[in-house]
């Protein structure tokens, strides 16, 4: 993983290159204080204080970066510094102005490479930027390594990021922390009752398994933090065509946002005790693949008709689900990449958010504005519970229309919540499909530090 460490040092008075934030209100200003040659350049790079835009410029006999803002002012903002750590060779900078804690989330990303599988595309050294308040370093570097942790897992192919491996990755978090960790894989599933996680990835050589991690003191109130963990969803016998398969392997997210918003908490050492559990399978077709039309038992009881075989994810989680609820949570928090309806409805930036509870709702939200990490709430509409009427079970996985695909999932997991628990759900992409400053195409962390800030206000008081 990148050394993000290494990317921020606590500003002493050192030589640094400035940069200096000019955003389009300010840039008639700003140019008209430039001399000839700057601006020169500046009309030549066609530079006029755009969000993303960073160019070099000389200033006497050195030199600086103007970093375009947008039509906003004030301190920098989650991702503006984005540009400018990518756009600057190796060095020390400084930024010319308040500095927000936040933005130095986006210079770290912007130096954050994928590099399993090719050597990195930028060969630059180290960008380093001088911060005035050393005490934001600590807690920048954790969110970034969150957040690396996240890109890093989604964007493994599937072939090398099976059940297996998702496991690894838990168990490489409980090394580090002294976390306790269990397995529950393929026929064993069945003894230990979570047969929903069974039936979904039977169908794979690669064995299905329930992946819990157990961290903190008995007398905190628990944070259960679950996982959707589909490796890779060809959507079973109701199969997806091609197009659709092409980013399976990003199906796991959920559970990728989940471990790393536990390596979060727990590396704050927050007053919580964690409980993460993770269901993960590939969703594959063979011969003793789930079908439609299946009823299907889980661990709380309830019958589930499959309507469609490419809803798993809601059938997995169940049984995590149920399973975080018999531990006696005070918070239960689920993430997945759940619904094609909730991109249809928001778009692959904005998670939609479901939530039992109004004060949870309210918090989490504003939570979600103060970080900069946009949530989006859809209603969990109670009359659309009709639409998982099943004649022969207790409920079916899918409605039989196609509206309301978003909400009747989500309807579906609270049949499998205890009564009275606090409980968030976050059906996100987490994949960003165009590349910007400090957020390449591929895996993306959507969410993680709203629910952080959730956590650590909630329980931590942060």
């Amino acid at each position: 993983m990148t050394d993000f460490s290494a990317l921020l040092a606590p500003d002493r008075g050192e030589a640094a290159v400035a940069i200096r934030a000019v955003n389009e209100t300010g840039f008639p200003a700003f140019r008209a204080r430039l001399g000839p040659a700057a601006q020169a350049a500046v009309d030549g790079a066609g530079f006029r204080g755009r969000a993303d835009q960073a160019l070099v410029l000389p200033d006497g006999e050195g030199w600086f970066l103007a970093l375009g803002t947008g039509p906003a002012d004030g301190p920098p903002g989650r991702w503006t510094l984005a540009a400018a750590a990518a756009a600057l060779p190796e060095g020390s900078y400084r930024f010319d102005g308040p500095l927000s804690p936040l933005a130095l989330h986006g210079w770290l990303m912007a130096q954050h490479r994928f590099t399993r599988y090719r050597k990195a595309p930028d060969a630059r050294g180290p960008r380093r930027l001088l911060v005035p308040e050393p005490a934001a370093i600590a807690p920048a570097v954790a969110e970034a390594e969150a957040a690396a942790l996240v890109r890093d897992l989604v964007d493994t192919p599937a072939e090398d990021m099976g059940p297996a491996e998702l496991e690894a990755a838990v168990r490489a978090l409980a090394e580090t922390t002294g976390a306790r960790v269990e397995a529950v894989a393929g026929e064993a599933l069945l003894e230990r009752n979570l047969p929903a996680v069974h039936a979904v990835g039977r169908a794979s050589p690669r064995r299905p398994r329930l992946l819990t991690l157990a961290w903190g003191e008995p007398q905190h109130p628990l944070v259960a933090l679950v996982g959707k963990g589909i490796t890779f969803d060809t959507g079973g016998l109701n199969l997806k065509p091609g197009n659709a398969m092409a980013l399976m392997k990003k199906d796991m997210g959920g559970a990728a946002h989940a471990l790393a918003l536990a390596r979060l908490v727990i590396g704050a050492r927050l007053p919580v005790r964690v409980l993460l559990v993770i269901a993960t399978a590939d969703n594959a077709v063979s011969g003793n693949a789930l079908r439609p039309g299946d009823v299907i038992a889980t661990r709380k009881g309830l019958s589930v008709e499959v309507g469609n075989t490419d809803a798993e994810g809601r059938l997995v989680l169940a049984d995590a689900l149920t399973l975080a609820g018999e531990a006696g949570p005070a918070l239960i928090l689920d993430f997945a990449t759940l619904t094609g309806a909730a991109r249809v409805a928001l778009g692959p930036d904005l998670p939609a958010l479901f939530v039992n509870d109004e004060t949870l709702a309210t918090d989490l939200l504003a939570a979600a504005t103060e970080v900069e990490d946009p949530l989006w709430r859809l209603p969990l509409w109670a009359p659309y519970r009709e639409m998982l009427r099943s004649t022969v079970a207790d409920l079916g996985n899918v409605p039989e229309g196609s509206f309301a695909g978003a909400i009747a999932g989500a309807l579906f997991l609270t049949h499998f919540l205890p009564d009275a628990v606090p409980w968030a759900h976050l059906d996100l992409y987490a994949w960003n499909g165009t590349a910007r400053p400090g957020r390449p195409k591929g895996g993306a962390a959507m969410g993680l530090f709203a629910a952080f800030r959730l956590i650590a206000r909630r329980f931590g008081g942060g």
